[in-house]
C-alpha cells in the first residue's frame, strides 16, 4: 500500500472520531428564486439522519461528509466573500456561480464545493421512488432511449471522472438533457463549465463520498447510489426549469 493511500485512509478514519453520533438532523431568466434553499450561502441541515441512508451510504460517512468536507467548503466561501467584498446580501448565490471566472481559485472551489453539496444532500432520500416518471422521465427517454441507458450513461461518465469531481444530468440552456462530468467542485452552472445548463442530478464521486465503505470500488458506489436518487426533488428541479 501506498504512503499516500495510507495517509488518505489515516485521515478518514480520524476524522470520524470526532462525532460518532447518527443523530437527525435561478439559472434561466424564467427562474426567479430557486424554492429548495441551494441559492443561500449558508450550510442547512441535512434533511434526514446521518444513517437514513443506509445501507448505500454509511452514517459515519455521511456524518464525516457533512459536518467535515461541506460545512468547511461553507465556512471558506464565507471567508472567500469577505476578502473579495461580496455583498451576500445584495448578490445572489447562483449569479455568484455562473460568474465565478471573476472570481479567486478559492471562491470557485469553496462557492462550487457549497452549491454542489447543498444540492447532493437534497438529491437522495430514504426509500425513493426506483424511477423517474412523468415529464422528466419522458424527457430522458427521449434523449437517451431509455431510463436504463441514461443511467449507464451517467454511470460511465461518474466512473470515468478522473480524480475528484462530479457527474451531471443537466438541462442546458438551449434545451434538452445532457450528461456531463466536472472536475474538484466545479459544476455546469459556471462560466468555466465545458458543458453549460441546470443541474437536475449531480453524484459526488470525490473520495470522501465513498470511501469508507467502497474502498476504491467506485463502481460499486455508483450502482447502490441509484437506490437513494430523490426523483420527485429531481423533477420539482426539471418543472422549475422549464416553466
Amino acid at each position: 500500500m501506498s504512503n499516500s493511500t495510507q495517509n488518505r485512509r489515516q485521515f478518514i478514519k480520524t476524522s470520524g472520531k470526532a462525532g460518532m453520533a447518527i443523530a437527525a438532523m435561478p439559472i434561466f431568466s424564467n427562474i426567479a428564486t430557486n424554492s429548495f434553499d441551494i441559492t443561500a450561502y449558508q450550510q442547512h441541515p441535512l434533511p434526514y439522519a446521518y444513517n437514513a441512508l443506509e445501507p448505500f451510504i454509511d452514517a459515519m460517512t455521511m456524518e464525516i461528509h457533512y459536518t467535515k468536507h461541506a460545512a468547511t467548503y461553507a465556512t471558506n466561501l464565507k471567508d472567500a466573500c469577505v476578502a473579495e467584498k461580496v455583498d451576500t446580501t445584495q448578490l445572489a448565490f447562483t449569479d455568484l456561480i455562473k460568474n465565478i471566472s471573476r472570481y479567486s481559485p478559492k471562491m470557485r472551489n469553496n462557492a462550487g464545493g457549497h452549491y454542489n453539496h447543498e444540492l447532493f444532500w437534497q438529491l437522495m432520500k430514504p426509500a425513493p421512488a426506483t424511477a423517474p416518471s412523468g415529464t422528466l422521465a419522458d424527457a430522458i427517454t427521449k434523449t437517451f432511449g431509455s431510463f436504463d441507458a441514461f443511467k449507464t450513461a451517467f454511470g460511465d461518465a461518474a466512473k470515468t471522472r478522473f480524480g475528484s469531481g462530479w457527474a451531471w444530468l443537466v438541462l442546458k440552456k438551449e434545451g434538452g438533457l445532457a450528461i456531463c462530468s466536472t472536475p474538484n467542485q466545479d459544476n455546469p452552472l459556471m462560466d468555466i463549465a465545458e458543458v453549460k445548463g441546470f443541474p437536475l442530478v449531480g453524484l459526488d464521486v470525490w473520495e470522501h463520498a465513498y470511501y469508507l465503505k467502497y474502498q476504491n470500488k467506485r463502481p460499486d458506489y455508483i450502482t447502490n447510489w441509484w437506490n437513494l436518487v430523490n426523483w420527485e426533488f429531481v423533477q420539482k428541479r426539471f418543472d422549475e426549469a422549464t416553466h
